[in-house]
């Protein structure tokens, strides 16, 4: 695996790729440009990339406008403050069954540095309850390059795709996969507990599961970055094997990943459940993976709730 890389940078290079390909694509920012990387399409299809300012409101209603005139707009701002706009979101582009790609920047606690005022938590809580709305949220660049240009170029309808700020850890560059939406996907397969996760936090999972291993315990490591539409199959097969599952997410643990994972299970298949995720507004740190820890969302963490949920029968 390599090093870490960057969502924004693999952010920016894709977004220059899809505009060769398609020259009805358009890209819409809120004065975010240089911090989101959008400014690199700008800076070569200076006719199709247009900043608002900051009106992240007028971001959405200017993006559905394009729509509805036949371009594919990808609107780009920070994900906490792109959620100015979600009443436009709903009644603009969702409810009009609009082929707008929201593209939220910064999520979680990779805005670290800003603290609390910038760290998106709530974010997929109210993508995901849209009804037609794709929820995304790819684990590393490797995974937005696979999924990007099919989102954009050939999934048609509201998109939602979230995206941290820097911190991309490895997670899926070493697996043989090719995206689909709606699908999840298994990093590692295993017999005893389900970890399931979207985003950087299955990083921490698959250090996790590696551990367990030494300890003579087999995870089960599967990539939900389909929040929506949502793997049900996968998620009620990973169940049946294995009779435990622990939800890690980069979110609040309301509405987020670990309820979208619940709301399948209690219906289907349940098992002994355990979720991890935010509970509280994040905070200001020298790094990401520093709120990870703090927050109970690393590996050791991880660790500790397989081992809690694999006694408690």
């Amino acid at each position: 695996m390599s090093s870490c890389k960057s969502f924004r940078e693999e952010f920016g290079k894709l977004l220059i790729e899809i505009g060769e390909k398609s020259d009805r694509v358009v890209v819409v920012t809120a004065d975010v440009g240089l911090s989101t990387r959008a400014s690199m399409f700008g800076e070569k299809f200076r006719d199709r990339y247009f900043n608002v300012g900051i009106a992240e409101q007028h971001l959405i209603g200017f993006a559905a406008g394009l729509a509805i005139a036949g371009a594919i707009p990808i609107a780009t701002a920070f994900a906490e403050f792109i959620l100015r706009g979600w009443e436009q979101i709903r009644n603009s582009v969702a409810r009009m069954n609009l082929n707008v790609k929201i593209v939220a920047t910064h999520a979680g606690y990779s805005d670290h540095a800003d603290g609390a005022s910038h760290q998106a938590l709530e974010d997929i809580a109210l993508m995901r309850v849209l009804p037609n709305m794709a929820v995304v949220v790819p684990a590393d660049t490797a995974d937005l390059r696979r999924c990007f240009e099919k989102l954009v170029l050939e999934y048609r309808g509201p998109t939602y795709i979230r995206l941290g700020r820097d911190y991309a850890p490895p997670v899926t560059e070493d697996v043989d996969y090719e995206y689909e939406v709606g699908k999840a996907y298994i990093l590692k397969d295993g017999h005893d507990v389900a970890i399931i996760g979207a985003g950087v936090v299955l990083h921490e999972a698959l250090v996790a599961a590696k551990e367990l291993d030494k300890r003579g315990i087999s995870a089960c490591v599967v990539n939900l970055l389909n929040i929506k539409p949502i793997d049900v199959d996968t998620i009620v097969a990973v169940a049946k094997k294995t009779g435990r599952v622990v939800v890690v997410e980069e979110h609040m643990v309301y509405g987020g990943v670990g309820s979208a994972v619940a709301e399948i299970l209690v219906q289907r298949y349940p098992v002994p459940m355990r979720l991890l995720g935010a509970t509280s507004f994040g905070r200001s740190a020298k790094s990401q993976q520093e709120l990870l820890s703090y927050y109970g969302l690393d590996n050791k963490s991880i660790i500790k709730t397989v081992l809690e949920v694999m006694n408690h029968e």
